[in-house]
């Protein structure tokens, strides 16, 4: 007999959330979010609070993962 974790299984045919950056605006310290802008103009608030204003971050899952390198950011439209 299998004991195979059916959940497990799905999960694993399910696609992990893209890596994108963004630029945070602001800190939002009371709630624990940030306000992001992404290279197309729009903003989002995401959880997380480790980047200061100003710099890019690793934005997955509406969650900050981190600082992103000062690199330019091309937007390539499909």
């Amino acid at each position: 007999m299998s004991t195979t974790n059916l959940y497990r299984a799905l999960r694993e045919l399910l696609p992990e959330p893209p890596l994108q950056v963004a630029v945070v605006i602001s800190v939002i310290s009371y709630s624990g979010e940030s306000l992001i802008e992404w290279p197309g103009g729009a903003q989002q608030r995401v959880r997380g609070t480790t980047v200061a204003p100003g710099y890019a971050a690793f934005i997955r899952a509406g969650v900050i993962e981190g600082q992103a390198p000062a690199l330019g950011a091309q937007l390539i439209e499909v």
